[in-house]
């Protein structure tokens, strides 16, 4: 099943256009390096600084995979180092992990 990892969180004022550069760089780089798709969303509703990083894998052991690949790239930590450190408000993220449902019908067909 698909597992679909949304992330939001909050992009400092003071950092805003860094913030929006390093975002698209994050997923230009997660999609090129990585076996899943990351999506940036942007509010059309709501507060205006409040974004999200959609990610879709395959199932949870490659999203499991993928993690300890990202997490053992260099480059890949710079990028996300600069993310957290400088370019969003501390405490703001919130991660919420959801899987597909299967599209099967559960009835059982008479024999």
């Amino acid at each position: 099943m698909t597992v679909v990892v949304y992330q939001t969180f909050q992009i400092k004022q003071e950092n805003f256009k860094e913030g929006i550069e390093n975002i698209k760089k994050l997923k230009e780089y997660r999609n090129e390096n990585f076996n899943h798709k990351v999506e940036i969303l942007t509010p059309i509703t709501g507060h205006d600084h409040n974004f999200s990083l959609m990610a879709t894998y395959d199932g949870l052991a490659e999203m499991e995979l993928q993690n300890k690949k990202m997490f053992n790239d260099e480059d890949y930590l710079e990028i996300i180092g600069e993310f957290f450190i400088e370019n969003i408000v501390q405490g703001s993220m919130d991660t919420q992990i959801f899987r597909t449902m299967d599209d099967k019908s559960n009835k059982k067909e008479d024999s």
